[in-house]
């Protein structure tokens, strides 16, 4: 059987990643009937199967085939952590030997939110990260490489295993800048959003960026039907540039206009993430400024406390960044709430096992397998 050339790390193809459509072309081109396709794609996605061998409506030559050029595996996942507040952490690893981490959180550990039941799979796109965002731990690792779209797409699969409940909601909030790999990420996306599949619905999706411009006009002129929310964290430019190096490139004006365009394009709100800093962007007049920019456009604001990481660093760095006081967080919100914006809260879900927001960094203490 011919094996079709593809993007990732050497070996076997991954079978799991490709749309439908996608599966069928590559079946097609191998010699094989379009319908076995669909067949393969049922087996992976809808009965959740993991082996080759356990796709009994395949004829067992072709099976045994398939396993030969095919693999269904990945992620492969190494350890759990499970915190105190039902948060569950999963260190995976890839094919190539590298690794990444992805977050499930429990719905009452959603302050503020507007779908008490969910369940939040918040997954990763790339292994580590080049940005270097002051705040986060995963900038203390060197980028590796883009995920897969099979990788994406495994650590849902892999996840739900770990929950009798049914994952409502995905987050594209993990390690890596999800606009950096763009293709990938909206390939795994057609397979989350699928009917067929009855994953997560298209409104139950978030990708988050940095704000990296490209990708905010691309999902606007493609139509994208998933939710966009962009990691602000700053009213000005030197200071978002001080927090984030990304906005020394896509500047904070620049920023604004490419969302206004995706707000005329798509008719959808945006959300804007944002970490407070004491004394940093915690201000009357951060709020002030940040209510002038909410209210350009429907948008809402997830107001999140700083989560140390210092666990991730070096220990000679020296970390300036401190959160802002429990009083002065409240005072913030409050005073946005007060310029007429929509205001969330985001918890601090899986603190105590390096989970949270900002705290992905490849920990490897948990439970096993």
């Amino acid at each position: 059987m011919k094996i079709a050339k593809r993007d990732i790390v050497e070996g076997p193809i991954e079978l799991k990643g490709y749309p439908l459509v996608e599966l069928e072309q590559l079946f097609l081109g191998a010699g094989e009937r379009k319908y076995r396709a669909k067949q393969v794609y049922d087996a992976i996605y809808i009965q959740r199967v993991d082996s080759i061998q356990d796709m009994t409506l395949l004829p067992q030559e072709m099976r045994d085939r398939f396993e030969s050029g095919f693999r269904t595996q990945s992620v492969k996942l190494l350890t759990v952590q499970e915190s105190k507040d039902g948060t569950k952490k999963f260190l995976f690893e890839l094919w190539d030997g590298r690794a990444i981490e992805s977050v499930l959180i429990p719905s009452e550990m959603i302050v503020d939110g507007e779908h008490p039941r969910r369940l939040t799979l918040c997954v990763s796109t790339q292994v580590g990260c080049n940005l270097g965002c002051v705040f986060c731990a995963t900038a203390s690792l060197k980028l590796a490489r883009n995920l897969t779209s099979g990788e994406i797409v495994d650590q849902f699969l892999q996840a739900q295993k770990f929950s009798d409940k049914p994952i409502t909601n995905i987050v594209f909030m993990g390690m890596g800048e999800p606009m950096n790999n763009y293709d990938n990420v909206m390939k795994a996306t057609q397979i989350f959003t699928d009917q067929r599949t009855k994953m997560v619905a298209s409104r139950r999706t978030t990708i988050s960026t940095a704000g990296v411009i490209p990708g905010i006009i691309r999902m606007a002129d493609e139509g994208q039907l998933i939710k966009l929310a962009v990691s602000l964290h700053a009213t000005t430019q030197e200071v978002r540039a001080e927090l984030m190096p990304i906005a020394k490139k896509y500047q904070l004006p620049e920023l604004i206009e490419a969302l206004e365009y995706y707000y005329r394009k798509t008719h959808k709100s945006v959300t804007y993430e944002y970490i407070l800093f004491d004394g940093l962007n915690d201000t009357l007049a951060d709020v002030k400024r940040l209510g002038r920019l909410a209210r350009r456009m429907p948008t809402k604001v997830n107001v999140i406390p700083f989560h140390e990481i210092d666990f991730a660093l070096p220990e000679d760095f020296n970390m300036s960044l401190k959160p802002s006081s429990t009083e002065q967080f409240q005072w913030f919100t409050d005073a946005l709430r007060a310029e007429d914006v929509q205001v969330n809260v985001r918890s601090s879900a899986g603190l105590d096992i390096d989970a949270a927001c900002g705290q992905l960094a490849l920990s490897k203490e948990g439970t096993g397998q």
